[in-house]
């Protein structure tokens, strides 16, 4: 099925591309149309070259940079080619060459957007999915290493001589990093009880105290009304307060 030498080991092939029971039976006789709304379908503007976020993936931040990553590829209705959701089949020639480069094309995305230490990683990668589960096998399992790291950063950041916008994006960008690990889980019972909604508020209130707690003392008057209230606000309230004291 594909013009690769045949004595190249990693040979591309539907099957490689395809994972489980995506590929539909190979006794499909239904015509397929590869229009703008199919997975196999590659827009104009869409080249090998271009990249899928505009920060490259180094080593760290892989919670961020694989968010960004997600986004893209869904936007483009690619994102079957890295979960495995893709589903097309497999009897029709034309189709299959279609799938096989649209995942080359998938492929280079992911590669641009690696430094190139990482990328010479995972350059025979057979297919776009092998070359995701390769990085989050990689990268995106969490450790007590990785959770100590964002935690000690967390409990050292404080404003500074910076503005309450910066203040809190460095902060909000590692509890999104800690969120990314699933470093917090609520209840999940199918019952209706108060218990997830208390667990979730209690949650966004540890975090609004931390936020409070690294500002200056230039703002004690706004910080001392929140704390005072009946019920602590959102760390979005908050924070709007607080750049309206600031300004």
């Amino acid at each position: 099925m594909s013009n690769l030498n045949a004595n190249e080991s990693n040979e591309v092939t539907a099957e490689t591309i395809l994972v489980g029971d995506a590929a539909t039976s190979a006794g499909t006789t239904t015509k397929n149309v590869v229009d703008s709304s199919h997975p196999l379908y590659i827009h104009p503007s869409d080249y090998p070259g271009m990249s899928l976020v505009s920060t490259v993936f180094d080593g760290r931040g892989y919670g961020g940079w694989r968010r960004a990553v997600i986004i893209a590829l869904s936007a483009k209705n690619k994102l079957g080619f890295t979960d495995g959701s893709l589903a097309v089949p497999i009897s029709d020639p034309a189709l299959v060459k279609a799938l096989i480069r649209c995942n080359d094309m998938v492929l280079s995305w992911h590669l641009n957007s690696l430094s190139k230490e990482i990328a010479e990683s995972v350059l025979y990668s057979v297919s776009a999915k092998s070359l995701w589960k390769d990085l989050e096998d990689r990268f995106g399992q969490a450790s007590g290493a990785k959770l100590f790291q964002l935690q000690k950063e967390l409990s050292v950041v404080i404003q500074g001589n910076t503005s309450i916008s910066t203040y809190f994006t460095k902060m909000k960008s590692l509890w999104d990093e800690l969120d990314a690990l699933n470093t917090f889980s609520s209840c999940t019972c199918d019952r209706i009880c108060g218990a997830k909604k208390k667990s979730v508020k209690a949650h966004e209130d540890e975090r609004l105290l931390q936020f409070l707690r690294g500002l200056n003392d230039t703002f004690i008057g706004v910080r001392s009304n929140i704390l005072m209230s009946s019920s602590l606000p959102s760390i979005g309230q908050a924070y709007s307060l607080i750049v309206q004291d600031e300004k």
